[in-house]
């Protein structure tokens, strides 16, 4: 029986109680006996079907209803989930009269005391140390002022015709990405002017020689050069082809002088970035206020041009003393002579020159070569074996180096001053000019690592000069600057090997080998011993170690 039906027999009682009242009194009572004996069984019933219900959260009538039925005699039980709730505890810390209460006390004023002075004292610590560093350590040099003829070799192309295939300005423009890989600073050009052998009346300085192109290729060369960081020096020696002397003669030279000043005008408006003159001896010496004028004019700057424009001189003096004479004499910025003209000294006397003129002037005066118009090529002057060997010297000497084109490839002159440029291609050759391109492109990839080393490191741009070995037939020298890598070099004019015995600097044990004239001898990155450093027969080789402090 369930609680409906309860209910329905309590609705009959009730029903029967509101019968009349002449029913009999003991049927009252037994109803009443049976109702109240019914309900008792219905409250059982309950109880048991309430124990027989899954338990949930409420425990009603309802919630059994929504009780899941049984399967396969198991029954699913829902726990009720107890909810406590937790009291939070806060903590306010302390209040502001609790804290300044505290902060008073003379422990708290102590400490606070303490660590203000441990605060101090570790500030000042740490400023006494740093100015210790600073007092302590090596300062550096200053750097020396230069221009940009002294960041790289100069280039000398005396005769446009020889130098290119077109034989003229436009050719020489289409080669100065290929003068770039050589990381030269300037090229030096000409003379292409109109001077007639010996012909003073006929000179023309500002008209370009037919054969050899137009003013409008000139600027051309001009624009493309300065593009790749190439500056270009004009050649306007008066009388270039004659045998009478540069400047003609003594009769012409104020003449000469005079029409040259005008022209230097006209030559550096179209963009050149210095002038070259030989026989600057001369010219200084007979009309000396004309070249005070002449020197005026190239070497200071305008509002147009204010770029450095350099004056290179060109003398066939060979005594050291005589060429520091001649660089104080006539101001120029750089000097050209015959110093290290091959047979004309020993090792050893080239050594005694070249410190000469590098006590005697600032090395930024200072200019190297082997060759030129008068003299030829490099590689006719000392011999093709030792064209590596002269590369090595010009560029690590102090100083500006200055090659003759084809210099860099060992170019001979065979029976002219001005042979004709070898350009390599990449056409089929036979075994011996095979074996010949070879060589050429060893000799150059030889000059243009040094040139771009030099042109890296400040040692060797204007670092100190010190003589470490001289004899008839070897050299050894150093060169430092501050705190940079040291570069030695070394070499072996002899026809035999030879053990140079190094003095005069705080040299390391070890050494390593940056290039070499012989790479299969002495590789690059090989270590060396600076105790016993032997050359092979007209080998040279370049050295690095870094400074000790």
């Amino acid at each position: 029986m369930n609680t409906e039906e309860t209910n329905v027999e309590l609705k009959d009682a009730q029903t029967n109680d509101a019968e009349p009242k002449d029913a009999a009194e003991p049927a009252q009572v037994a109803a009443d006996a049976d109702a109240t004996e019914a309900d008792v069984s219905e409250a059982d019933l309950d109880q048991e079907e309430q124990e027989k219900q899954p338990m949930t959260g409420g425990g009603g009538g309802d919630r059994a209803e929504e009780a899941p039925a049984e399967k396969n005699g198991a029954v699913k039980l829902k726990i009720p989930e107890e909810e406590e709730e937790e009291e939070e505890v806060k903590f306010t810390g302390l209040n502001k009269e609790e804290l300044l209460r505290v902060a008073g006390t003379p422990g708290w004023v102590r400490t606070r005391w303490a660590l203000l002075v441990v605060f101090w004292l570790g500030w000042l610590g740490m400023l006494v140390g740093a100015v210790l560093i600073i007092l302590q350590a090596p300062r550096c040099r200053d750097l020396p002022a230069t221009n940009w003829w002294n960041d790289g070799p100069l280039y000398q192309i005396g005769s446009i015709r020889a130098f290119t295939a077109t034989q003229d300005l436009k050719g020489l423009e289409q080669k100065v990405d290929s003068l770039s890989q050589l990381k030269v600073r300037g090229l030096v050009v000409g003379p292409i002017h109109v001077a007639p052998a010996d012909e003073a009346v006929n000179l023309r300085f500002e008209e370009i020689s037919p054969e050899t192109g137009t003013l409008e290729q000139f600027r051309g060369l001009v624009q493309a050069a300065h593009k790749k960081g190439i500056s270009v020096v004009l050649d306007l020696t008066p009388n270039y082809q004659g045998s009478s002397g540069p400047w003609f003669s003594n009769i012409s030279v104020t003449n000469v002088a005079e029409r040259l000043k005008s022209a230097l005008v006209f030559w550096l408006d179209e963009a050149v970035d210095g002038v070259q003159l030989s026989g600057v001896e001369r010219v200084a010496g007979v009309v000396p206020s004309l070249w005070t004028d002449i020197r005026a004019i190239v070497q200071n700057g305008t509002d147009k041009h204010s770029k450095k424009r350099v004056l290179i001189g060109v003398t066939d003096r060979s005594s050291a003393e005589d060429v520091s004479a001649l660089l104080s004499s006539t101001g120029v910025d750089l000097l050209i002579s015959r110093v290290l003209r091959p047979g004309y000294a020993d090792a050893a006397e080239h050594a005694e020159s070249v410190q000469l003129l590098y006590s005697s002037q600032s090395q930024t005066k200072l200019a190297w070569s082997l060759g030129g118009r008068a003299e030829g090529h490099l590689a006719s002057l000392v011999g093709p074996a030792l064209v590596k060997l002269h590369q090595l010297l010009l560029l690590t000497l102090p100083g500006t180096p200055v090659f003759n084109y084809g210099d860099e490839i060992g170019l001979m002159d065979e029976g002219t001053k001005f042979p004709r440029m070898l350009w390599d291609s990449d056409e089929e050759l036979n075994g011996t000019l095979q074996e010949e391109r070879a060589e050429r492109l060893s000799c150059r990839s030889f000059f243009r690592s040094l040139s771009e080393l030099r042109g890296k490191e400040r040692s060797l741009l204007f670092g100190d000069f010190l003589l470490l070995s001289n004899s008839s037939s070897s050299l050894a020298y150093l060169r430092v600057w501050d705190q940079s890598q040291r570069y030695l070099a070394a070499f072996n004019w002899a026809e035999e090997a030879t053990a140079l015995q190094l003095s005069g600097a705080a040299l390391p044990r070890q050494a390593a080998v940056v290039l070499s004239t012989n790479s299969s001898v002495l590789p690059a990155d090989s270590s060396v011993d600076l105790t016993n450093l032997r050359l092979g027969p007209g080998q040279a080789a370049l050295l690095r170690f870094p400074y000790a402090g």
